[in-house]
Formats: structure tokens, sequence, C-alpha cells
């Protein structure tokens, strides 16, 4: 039998600055927490601009960081970090090679982006002590089908970019709807190439029946009734379900990461195919899942022993000045989950420490001078903590409070 180990889990690390800068109490003792960690997580919610360069592939939610950022990260005591999201690609290219290169140097278990896409989806690999840890990670977008990093054909080269997850989202809609959208298609589709025409970068969408359109690169389907719908590509799902069975079956500690931006309507809620996708991860061997995109706190599930987080919103949250649409005091709370296991890599607990970033004054617009976490007051805990757990419960997971922290115990309850 191995030895105990604890593992941290933060929100997301949208990091610009170095915060090694920093002297604030507070924030030294959300360090001293993730220090005490045999394994920190999170995730790298940036690009970095280094030795390779690179150019902007987005508008006003583009962003890049200084190398300097990951040895902010190292100081924090953070030694994982998922690299898939939204903005590992917002320099193209070089900016992966980059963020390969300077994560590598500073020896990070890491996943979720490659030099291809062979490489992209490769699970990393990295020993704590005596125990090891393999992390996969993948982003469900949406985003541009040129961020996704493909192998080489004997016509293509190969092209570095991040781990995807394939996914399909599809509107269904009554039949007056889909009459509407099928009359505005016919007005203006003038050649039997306008699909082709306006669907690059991607290709067009595939059509499954004739209750399907394309809509200028977006699927409808004539329904009952009006929803969204999120479709998961069963062979994307098992390239990535196999990963992680082959990665446990060789012994390792799996953690399944994912992040996505096909937020619920209420962001604060679990997607029924988020859930999904994170049973199916645990069934293939995964002993924890995890999900960022969604800046929020989302609810915590326990299935089948292993602990899932489907958003524990933002760790680091660095935003430009005069930046104000994220002015929800909820994208400005979250939580640290310090997860204790036993020799055997069973979950144990759960504490959940909340925590503020910028301070309890969550009632003024100084967005982008808030730097760094720190432990919610009292009464601001008390309400975090509360209201997770009447979201929890809903997945069958009791959060007791102890000291103004959360606490989950789950050996032999789940």
């Amino acid at each position: 039998m191995s030895s105990p180990f604890t593992l941290v889990l933060t929100g997301q690390s949208l990091i610009h600055h170095d915060v090694r800068q920093v002297s604030d109490d507070g924030f030294a003792a959300i360090k001293a927490l993730i220090r005490q960690a045999d394994i920190a997580f999170t995730n790298f919610e940036t690009t970095v601009f280094g030795r390779h360069g690179g150019w902007p592939m987005k508008g006003s939610y583009f962003g890049c960081s200084a190398p300097v950022v990951l040895d902010a990260l190292k100081d924090i005591g953070f030694n994982a970090l998922a690299l898939s999201n939204n903005h590992a690609f917002d320099l193209g290219p070089p900016g992966v090679l980059s963020t390969l290169e300077e994560v590598e140097e500073r020896k990070f278990l890491h996943a979720g982006i490659g030099v291809d896409a062979t490489d992209a989806g490769q699970p990393g690999m990295k020993t704590f002590g005596t125990r090891r840890v393999a992390l996969v990670a993948m982003d469900a977008g949406p985003g541009p089908a040129t961020m996704y990093a493909a192998d080489a054909t004997d016509r293509r080269p190969a092209r570095p970019g991040v781990n995807g997850l394939d996914v399909t989202r599809r509107f269904e809609v009554e039949p007056t709807v889909f009459a509407s959208l099928t009359g505005i298609q016919d007005t203006f589709q003038s050649s039997p190439m306008e699909r082709g025409n306006y669907a690059q970068p991607h290709d067009p969408p595939d059509l499954q029946s004739a209750d399907e359109i394309d809509f200028y690169g977006t699927v409808f389907r004539r329904a009952a009734e009006n929803k969204r719908r999120i479709l998961i590509d069963e062979t994307s799902l098992q390239s990535h379900l196999t990963t992680i069975r082959l990665a446990a079956e060789g012994g390792a500690f799996v953690m399944a990461y994912l992040h996505h931006h096909h937020w619920e309507p209420d962001w604060r809620e679990a997607p029924a195919w988020v859930q999904s996708l994170a049973h199916a991860c645990v069934d293939a061997g995964a002993a924890v899942f995890v999900s960022h995109g969604a800046p929020v706190l989302q609810p915590i599930e326990i299935y089948r022993g292993a602990l899932i987080l489907f958003g524990l919103g933002n760790f680091l949250f660095h935003l430009s000045e005069g930046e104000v649409v994220w002015s929800s005091p909820d994208v400005w709370k979250s939580m640290v989950a310090t997860c204790r296991f036993d020799g055997n890599a069973k979950l144990q607990s759960i504490d959940l420490q909340p925590i503020v970033i910028g301070g309890e004054r969550l009632d003024t617009d100084n967005y982008h001078e808030r730097i760094v976490p720190v432990p919610a007051p009292k009464w601001l805990a008390a309400q975090m903590i509360d209201d997770l757990a009447v979201r929890s419960q809903k997945h069958g997971v009791s959060i007791s409070v102890e000291e103004c922290c959360g606490r989950i115990l789950v050996a032999g309850e789940y």
C-alpha cells in the first residue's frame, strides 16, 4: 500500500500579473493551504508569449501572458496544470509551442495541448512521492476548428493546438420556427456552394435527416419544442475514455479535466451532458473529474467514490482596466478544495475553503485591481457554503460547516 496523499483543486487561473509581488496576509494563508498538498492543481487559463512568438487570434477576449506567471503559480504551490481551454490558442500554434516549452522547463504535470493531435491527447504523467499521477485534459469549445491540434497527413502538415472533445450544438425548434429559418435560407442561398463558402474555416456540419438544416454553420432540427442540445461525438468520446482507461490500468491515479463554455441559462448549474461525461470518465477509471469554464461555483458530486467538481469558478481572474462584463459578484467567489485520499487512493474527505478575489467588497467596479484571492470573511463564507450545499444536495452530496469551511466526508457513504 502507498502512503495517503492530499490533492488541492482550485478554480481556473486567468493570470497576467506576477503575483509574487503581492504582500497580503490573506493571500499568504491561501498559499500556505495550497503548499501543504502533495498535488496542487489549477487550469492555466492563458497562453505564453515566449520564444516562439505568435499573433493575436481573437478580438476583445484575447489574452496572453509572460512566462514569469508560471513562476508565480509555482510559488503559490501549484505543480499540476490543465492547459486545454479557450485561451490556449490565443497566439496560435507559436503560443502553444511556447507554453509547452515553458511549462515543461518548470516540470509541471500538464496536459491538454500538443504539437499535434496525438501529442495533445496524451495524458500528462508525473510521480509525486510514490504515487504515479495521470492528467487527461480536454476542451469542448465552442471555438474555431483551427484551435484544435491536428495530425499530419500526406497533404497537410500537423497543427499544434488544443486537445478537443468534439461536441455539436444543435437547436431543436418548433415547426413554425423551422419553416421561417428554411425560408430565409432559401431566399439567400444563391448557389450550391453557399454552405461551403460560409462554413470556412469550419467544414460544413453533417446533416442527419430532412428535419435538419445548416443555417450558416448552426444546425437547427424540427422538433416538438424549442431546446438547445449539446451532443458529444461518440468517436471522440471513446478516444478520450480509452486514454483514461489505459492510464488507470497502468496503475496511475487518473485526473480527468474538461473546459467548456456551453453553459446553462443558470450558469451556476451543471449541464446534464457534462454530468454524463463525468460519469463516463469515472467508469473508465478516473478518480477525479474537474471542469472549468463558467466562472462561478457549480455543484459537487461524488460518483462511485470519485470526486466530481463541475466548477470551482475562478482562483485568479486578471482583467484589463475598464473591463466590466464580469460584474457579477459570483465571478469573484470561489473555494479551494483539499481532498484527502488513503493509501489505496480512496477518497476520504474534502475540505472547502471559501475565498474571494480582491477582498470582501463586491459592490465596487475595481475589477482590474482584484489580483489575488483571500479567505472569505465569516459571514460571506457561511453564505457561500450554504448556497453550494443546497445545490450539491441535488447531486446527493452533504456539506457540513466546520469553522467557516465546508466539509464532505466520503469513505463508506458513496
